[in-house]
């Protein structure tokens, strides 16, 4: 467990909010993109403070912005102020309804305290809690239940569900962010290099391109590497993992219920508790 600055609370409030506003998508690209800035400023020589007390920090964590915009959806589905629950693209701000935002910044701070009470556990606190917080979220707010029947043929990605497409995008982009670790070093951000560029990626999501989501393929990928003594073939292994756990989570959690529970922090958290009792 990490000392709680209290101070931090009001930040954590905004960051909740603010993903809410934006979308959960939406906040956790600017994630991306300012963790790419990180790994910039580290690679100059300037530490990994921006990584970590920026974007993993109060104001951008995924388990505060993205996390916050989960909840504020699944809300306002629950008022009738929003489709569903699982819509996580779109900004909640053009509902002009501040009480989806309050719900944002609460559920922010609960992030933010979470992930403090977690921090030291042998897995990623963060997707931890971003896992956790969707549990909560599903069931204040959904009616579907932890473990949704089958109701329909829904999926997650349509395109990102088959067998062999996982597999093979799970190779090439695992290998691609094991890379990444290898040629800029986990001291100069490259741990989270690839995390970033995936996160980042989702942009083009947003504007209809069908473009894999694969930050849960990264950063298993960029863990085993180091895990496993710079191997790159251990990075493009557990690549494939990350890409067939995260279809399978959707499957248990996500792909029939009525709010969102992400698929990629579950197999974040699962596949980096693997990898800490290996190494």
């Amino acid at each position: 467990m990490n000392p709680i600055d209290w101070s931090l609370v009001p930040v954590a409030f905004a960051g909740g909010a603010l993903g809410a506003s934006l979308g959960a998508n939406v906040a956790f690209i600017f994630t991306g993109w300012f963790v790419l800035a990180g790994v910039a400023i580290a690679a100059g020589g300037g530490g990994k403070d921006f990584i970590g007390n920026v974007a993993f920090g109060p104001l951008l964590g995924p388990h505060i912005s993205f996390a916050g915009g989960v909840a504020a959806a699944a809300y306002a589905a629950s008022r009738g102020k929003h489709e569903t629950g699982r819509d996580i693209g779109r900004g909640l701000a053009g509902l002009n309804a501040p009480d989806v935002l309050l719900v944002g910044g609460l559920f922010g701070v609960a992030g933010f305290l979470l992930q403090a009470m977690l921090a030291g556990l042998p897995t990623d606190s963060i997707a931890l809690t971003v896992f956790l917080s969707a549990v909560i979220v599903r069931f204040a707010f959904g009616k579907s239940g932890l473990l949704p029947q089958r109701r329909d043929d829904g999926a997650w990605l349509p395109y990102q569900r088959d067998w062999l497409q996982l597999i093979a995008l799970g190779a090439v982009l695992g290998t691609a962010s094991a890379w990444l670790l290898k040629f800029a070093g986990a001291d100069k951000g490259g741990d989270v290099a690839g995390f970033g560029f995936a996160a980042a990626s989702l942009t083009f999501l947003q504007t209809g391109t069908t473009v894999p989501v694969w930050h849960h393929i990264a950063l298993p990928a960029a863990i085993a590497f180091t895990t496993f003594g710079g191997n790159l073939y251990a990075g493009t292994a557990f690549g494939v993992a990350g890409a067939v756990v995260g279809e399978l989570y959707s499957r248990l959690f996500h792909a029939h219920g009525d709010t969102h529970i992400d698929p990629p922090a579950c197999a974040i958290f699962t596949l980096t508790a693997i990898l800490r009792t290996l190494q």
